[in-house]
């Protein structure tokens, strides 16, 4: 008897291409991993309508799993409400509105990030700082790599939606994967949560080994 497949829909952070998950592997008798990728968001769309549309155009599956890495799991949280999911992972991200860092919750109240100064997206410093939660050093070649992206009506939506989000507590459905050194997200790591020690923002990338070894017992639990 053939054994049933589950299908692994990941997908990036804002900004980010597919490509951060190409160490991602996962046993293919067992598994079929599916890159979701960023779409240019219509002009006002909300994130539930946001996240509908990407399960419409993406999603041909029941019953799939869904990981998303920072804004991508804020998304993914968004999008398990309306399609059937077996488990639902969130990585270097938010549980809810409340674990924001205070320079957000500042721009939230203020609109400060209405002003900021996204069409200058040809500057990878920008996206990475955004991004990842670093600073261009020695790893600009990884960034622009990884940081492809770069379309100014998109970003000025991530940040809002971001910032914006109103999720109000954790899902309880979810399974929360957070680094201790995440400079994006830093309030992140409290309460039901799996904590990687020495993980940072772009841990899905340099602690892949981890998510290798680890992801397929937390699916099949």
């Amino acid at each position: 008897m053939q054994q049933e497949i589950i299908h692994v829909y990941l997908m990036p952070g804002m900004a980010a291409n597919p490509h951060i998950f190409e160490y991602i592997k996962l046993p293919k008798d067992q598994f079929e991993i599916h890159w979701l990728e960023w779409m240019i968001p219509n002009k006002n769309e909300t994130l539930e309508a946001y996240a509908k549309r990407m399960i419409k155009t993406y999603v041909e599956h029941d019953n799939v799993v869904l990981l998303g890495v920072s804004f991508g799991g804020i998304l993914v949280q968004e999008m398990s409400k309306y399609t059937s999911v077996r488990k639902l992972f969130v990585v270097s991200s938010l549980k809810s509105k409340h674990e924001l860092p205070k320079r957000m919750k500042v721009m939230k109240y203020t609109k400060a990030y209405k002003i900021l100064p996204t069409q200058l997206v040809s500057n990878i410093d920008f996206l990475a700082k955004y991004a990842f939660g670093e600073t261009i050093t020695k790893r600009i070649e990884l960034y622009k790599k990884y940081l492809s992206v770069s379309d100014k009506d998109y970003l000025d939506w991530s940040i809002k939606n971001v910032i914006e989000w109103e999720q109000d507590a954790p899902n309880a459905d979810a399974i929360y994967i957070h680094g201790d050194k995440d400079a994006v997200f830093p309030h992140s790591c409290t309460g039901n949560c799996i904590v990687l020690k020495g993980g940072t923002h772009i841990m899905i990338i340099n602690k892949y080994k981890w998510f290798n070894e680890n992801l397929p017992k937390l699916i099949l639990e």
